[in-house]
This record gives C-alpha cells, sequence and structure tokens, in this order.
C-alpha cells in the first residue's frame, strides 16, 4: 500500500520505519529537514520537505494514488485540515489524525475522521497505574 505519513517525530518516523519494514510504500512529510534524521540512512522511503496542508506538496507526495494518510505533526489544527484534505478533496480511503485535545479528537471523529488522542490514552494508562499496585 502507498502511504503518506505527515510528521516526522517519534511517532511519525517510527511508524514509517514499520510500514516500510512491512513493504508499504512509505513517504514521509515534515516542514523540517532536520526532523528525518529520526529516519534510519537506509529507510527505504520518501522523505519531503513541506507542509501536508499544501496541495503542491500533497500532490508531489503522490497523494492522487495513496492509500493511507496519516497526520502526526506537532499541531492539531494541521493534523485536522491535511486529514480532511486526505479524505475530502483527495479520497484517500484510510485518513489517521492525531489530535492532542481528547474533545477535538471526539468531535472530528463524530464528523468521520479516524482519530486518536495520546491525551485520553495518557490519562488512561496514568489511571490504571494509580491503582493497579494497591489494588484500590
Amino acid at each position: 500500500m502507498r502511504a503518506i505519513i505527515m510528521g516526522c517525530g517519534r511517532v511519525g518516523a517510527g511508524l514509517a520505519t514499520r510500514l516500510v519494514a512491512e513493504g508499504h510504500e512509505v513517504t514521509v512529510l515534515d516542514t523540517d529537514a532536520f526532523a528525518f534524521r529520526r529516519l534510519l540512512a537506509d529507510f527505504a522511503g520518501r522523505r519531503l520537505v513541506g507542509s501536508g496542508t499544501e496541495d503542491r506538496m500533497l500532490t508531489e507526495a503522490g497523494i492522487e494514488s495513496a492509500d493511507l494518510f496519516v497526520a502526526v505533526a506537532s499541531g492539531d489544527n494541521r493534523n485536522i485540515l491535511a486529514s480532511q484534505k486526505a479524505k475530502e478533496i483527495y479520497g484517500v480511503q484510510v485518513v489517521v489524525t492525531r489530535v492532542k485535545d481528547p474533545l477535538r479528537a471526539e468531535m472530528f471523529a463524530g464528523l468521520g475522521l479516524r482519530t486518536f488522542s495520546p491525551t485520553k490514552v495518557g490519562i488512561e494508562l496514568a489511571h490504571d497505574a494509580l491503582f493497579a499496585a494497591g489494588g484500590q
């Protein structure tokens, strides 16, 4: 499958590496070329410097033939905008968006985006850790 990942932080780089290892064709977009240092030198995917909110960059990344689009850049607004474009304008079948704000993640999930909130996951993990050891 052809995947575009917007954001080459820890999550984006780790996901890109895993998808390439699974045999997928991966393009990683990031506005900061220095972010690509998180990818191994022998990373078999493409690296593009630019924003996934810009049509020109999405086209260069191959959005018209992409099967998957993942937005894991640092900002919720950029992730949401890029994901909406990928889904609604370019017709990408599977679009996943990281939204740090749990309420916004829920709202955009209700509008048809696949979202995940690391904040919500962190709250659950912290709660479980608080009560796991003490049996309370």
